[in-house]
């Protein structure tokens, strides 16, 4: 299934692009998932069984995520991404894994996409809310799906991040079809998940850019 369309998706085709792509997937070869990944995933462990859980991963890049719950005894995934080249590794990736056939791929903007992706157990948004205009919907659509658990890793909301986020704004304005980078506020981000029906269960700074939030039912 495929619905991307407009300056949104042809900035995440142009930035995630397949250089940048191959650049994930040899990483995530070589080192495993990157330390917020990690941080999410045992958070996820701890608050779910995985065991035969369903996933669906937003954004999920080279499926990370999706690859290490699948690891992990989960029964199946969806991922949605507005960037072909990471679907495209992702698969990849999944066939070297041997777990291709338990894993959905869908090409667009989820919020577009959300109406007819099917809940699961497990919602992952890995570094994805920072990179879209929208958080409230697509945060509100990702916990509407959400059955048990959802999770996310994103800018923390710190003076640090939002000067570097404004720095990288700014030339990013001047450039077509660019794609800008949002610090969003924890008291927002958490207001929208709870009127979703989830509280929160774990939170944790992953280094100096990153925050792990995971929310359950």
């Amino acid at each position: 299934m495929k619905c991307c369309a407009g300056s949104s998706c042809r900035a995440f085709e142009r930035v995630f692009d397949a250089s940048y792509a191959e650049d994930d997937l040899e990483h995530y070869r070589k080192h495993g998932p990157a330390r917020a990944t990690r941080l999410l995933l045992q958070a996820i462990q701890e608050a779910t069984p995985v065991a035969g859980a369903k996933l669906l991963d937003i954004g999920g890049g080279v499926g990370a995520a999706h690859h290490e719950l699948l690891k992990a005894g989960a029964r199946s995934a969806v991922d949605v991404d507005g960037s072909s080249a990471f679907l495209a590794a992702a698969r990849r990736e999944a066939e070297r894994l041997g777990h291709a056939d338990r894993v959905t791929y869908l090409h667009g903007d989820f919020v577009a996409l959300a109406d007819a992706v099917a809940p699961a157990d497990i919602v992952t948004l890995d570094r994805v809310i920072c990179c879209y205009p929208d958080m409230p919907q697509l945060v509100g659509a990702a916990a509407a799906r959400a059955q048990r658990v959802l999770g996310l890793v994103f800018p923390r909301d710190a003076w640090w991040t939002r000067a570097g986020v404004w720095c990288i704004n700014l030339f990013e304005r001047l450039r077509r079809d660019s794609l800008l980078f949002y610090v969003h506020r924890l008291a927002e981000l958490d207001a929208v998940v709870e009127r979703g029906g989830l509280r929160l269960r774990f939170h944790r700074s992953a280094g100096v850019l990153w925050q792990v939030r995971v929310y359950a039912r």
